[in-house]
Parts: structure tokens; sequence; C-alpha cells
């Protein structure tokens, strides 16, 4: 499926996971057939949309949940301002 491909030629370091990167129909459908044809006991949905929602999924999906929490500063958001300050053009 070249939508998935992409992605995982873009992004190596995930390793054996079947990535569900951007929704178009295309990438939508490429994940519908590549889950349909693979054979597996049950699929973990990572995401934050409900899958099922989008695409039929032939096999049980469980949806695994995960919360982000800051460890470190400046953290995320120290770090989105201190690169937003850097960029050539501010948006008002």
């Amino acid at each position: 499926m070249p939508a998935l491909e992409a992605v995982l030629s873009r992004y190596p370091h995930i390793g054996p996971v079947l990535p569900a990167v951007g929704y178009s129909r295309e990438q939508l459908e490429a994940l519908r057939a590549t889950i349909a044809g693979i054979d597996v006991d049950v699929v973990v949905a990572a995401t934050p949309v409900d899958l099922t929602r989008l695409i039929a999924i032939d096999k049980p999906v469980v949806r695994a949940r995960y919360e982000f929490a800051e460890t470190a500063r400046p953290g995320l958001g120290g770090c989105l301002d201190d690169w937003l300050a850097r960029l050539p053009v501010r948006c008002p």
C-alpha cells in the first residue's frame, strides 16, 4: 500500500508497528486493507481517534489510552515557545 509505505519510509524507527498517520481516504483504506490482510488476534489502537468509527475492522480492537505529563523544564510548552520565537514570521 503506497500510503503506508510512504509513512514507514519516513519513520523507519517505529519498527513492526502499523502506523495510523493521517486520515485521508487513501490512508484509511490502506490501513483497513492492511489490517484485514494480516493474521492477528487483536488490534491495539493507540491513536487518539476511534478507528472503528472511521474504518471497518474485522478483528477485535483494544484502545490504548495514555496521558502526557511534563517531567522536565522548560517542558513541551517552553520548547514550543522557544521555537516559535525563532521563526522569521510572526503571527498576530
